[in-house]
């Protein structure tokens, strides 16, 4: 079971993540974006962006990191063996571009505790170089109890 007192907890940064252009379209490829602006930076640019897009689930590659602190706090008791994914949410500021500089804060927004299994919402606010606010994204991991 997941420690509840981790409710609230905030963990450090992330160290940054800086996009490129490669890996926005090799995501777009595997999200099977066929939009011009993922893969193309002149159509990026058309669009009034500076380089290629991210489609909107890239925000996950950043959160990962921060995710990882969570499982790796033994603290929260997190056993990842028993983990699925429940709900996954984002709130944009802007679209993620190439060449963004990006770091993440995790924040443990609520631990519940339903039916003998743990459900963990926790909050990545994704920011940019300048502090400017990119992308909140928000996971529900479910924690299943033992059998």
């Amino acid at each position: 079971m997941v420690n509840p007192d981790v409710q609230g907890r905030v963990y450090p940064s992330t160290v940054p993540y800086l996009v490129g252009r490669e890996k926005v379209r090799e995501f777009a490829r595997a999200v099977l974006s066929e939009s011009p602006i993922h893969h193309d930076p002149e159509a990026a640019r058309a669009a009034g962006f500076s380089d290629v897009v991210a489609p909107p689930t890239f925000a996950v590659t950043i959160q990962e990191a921060t995710l990882a602190q969570l499982l790796a706090d033994d603290e929260a008791g997190v056993d990842f063996s028993r983990v699925v994914h429940g709900d996954q949410r984002f709130t944009y500021t802007r679209p993620i571009v190439a060449g963004d500089e990006l770091t993440a804060t995790l924040t443990i927004a609520a631990v519940k505790q339903l039916g003998g299994h743990s459900m963990v919402t926790a909050s990545s606010e994704i920011v940019d170089a300048e502090g400017a606010h990119v992308v909140t994204a928000i996971s529900t991991l479910v924690v299943r109890g033992e059998e």
